[in-house]
């Protein structure tokens, strides 16, 4: 039986974020299980976007509204009384943050303080799951994976308004969610996910893709950096499993990191290349940026305690999810019109493969 294929169904859900990336693929899971689904999100900003490319508005109730009102937050909350609450709306692009940093730490921190002041006010909210990033952590430039309780930190804007999201959710956790008859809030912090329908600006797949679709070199700015690579349907199992958790026990309501393999954390540059050479196409060029703005070189994540506690573990090699990524790009560049198909294919495949209970 695929994973979720009773716990969701009937439920009502509400998904911030949902015209993004992985809340389109969070988004388009939660369809096929059934959820009576809620969207609230800005526009999708990328054009194609996966939003568009798989018609994610039909089937469920779809609202363009900006997370940094606070009435519109609430007011959505009010009229649709979700259940299970992902929080998954975000500035999510390091490079941006450093153009717009008041943007970031707005969206970032105060719109997960109307999300939860929100679900505060809300009390048919039973769980749920603020997504927020690895790069939340303090980052010591260190080769072992960042566990739960390392300290939160960030040197640019988008990493540190992540760890302040932590510290907003531990809070309003300790304050106005540790009893009984309030909702259970868990954080959650994945690697570098990869998939397809991701155009964003000042990503390694997109701008792989873009050159690729262009025939253009793909150019790499810091082919040395090392990030904790994974396919975007393993942290969204992560997710759907931690809120099902959250239903039933509150002892699950705490930080939880959903990385990958050890070995899957590997330099942009190899990345880049295996996946030119799962497509079958496409020129790589190293052209490093000593002006650019500060990132990272080394990021890992251990994410033991998932495996120990919630039974979630990774399935797909790197491989494996690079050959899934070139794939639905693919089918998308020879026919627009499959991704919906192609989506809804692929999220099958890894449901019924992946352990549940």
């Amino acid at each position: 039986m695929p994973a979720f294929a009773n716990f969701y169904h009937g439920k009502t859900v509400l998904v911030t974020g949902h015209t993004g990336f992985k809340g389109g693929w969070l988004t388009a899971w939660l369809k096929s299980l059934g959820a009576n689904l809620v969207g609230l999100a800005l526009p999708p900003e990328s054009k194609p976007s996966f939003f568009d490319a798989v018609c994610l508005s039909c089937d469920m109730v779809s609202i363009f509204g900006d997370i940094r009102e606070a009435s519109v937050v609430s007011s959505v909350f009010a009229k649709h009384r979700p259940e299970i609450v992902f929080h998954n709306a975000a500035q999510p692009l390091v490079l941006h943050s450093y153009r717009e940093p008041v943007e970031t730490y707005a969206t970032n921190v105060m719109g997960t303080v109307h999300v939860l002041e929100a679900v505060r006010q809300t009390p048919s909210v039973r769980a749920v799951v603020v997504v927020t990033s690895d790069k939340c952590y303090e980052n010591r430039e260190w080769f072992w994976g960042y566990r739960e309780e390392d300290a939160l930190g960030g040197h640019d804007p988008y990493s540190s308004s992540k760890a302040c999201a932590e510290l907003v959710t531990a809070a309003y956790r300790q304050s106005f969610f540790s009893h009984e008859g309030t909702a259970a809030v868990a954080t959650a912090r994945a690697g570098n996910v990869i998939g397809g329908g991701d155009w964003s600006e000042d990503r390694l797949v997109p701008d792989i893709v873009r050159g690729i679709a262009s025939n253009q070199p793909i150019i790499i700015r810091r082919p040395n950096s090392v990030r904790p690579w994974q396919h975007v349907l393993e942290p969204v199992r992560g997710y759907l499993l931690l809120a099902e958790r959250l239903w039933d026990s509150r002892e699950y309501a705490e930080p939880w990191n959903f990385g990958p393999r050890e070995q899957d954390a590997v330099p942009v540059a190899d990345v880049a290349q295996r996946l030119i050479s799962a497509w079958g196409k496409g020129e790589l060029r190293i052209q490093p940026d000593p002006d650019a703005p500060h990132e990272a070189r080394y990021l890992r994540l251990n994410a033991s305690k998932a495996r120990t506690r919630l039974g979630w573990e990774p399935q797909l090699a790197l491989e494996q999810a690079l050959h899934g990524t070139s794939d639905w790009y693919r089918a998308y560049y020879d026919d627009a019109a499959s991704a919906a198909a192609k989506t809804a294919e692929q999220i099958q495949r890894y449901s019924e493969t992946a352990p549940h209970d």
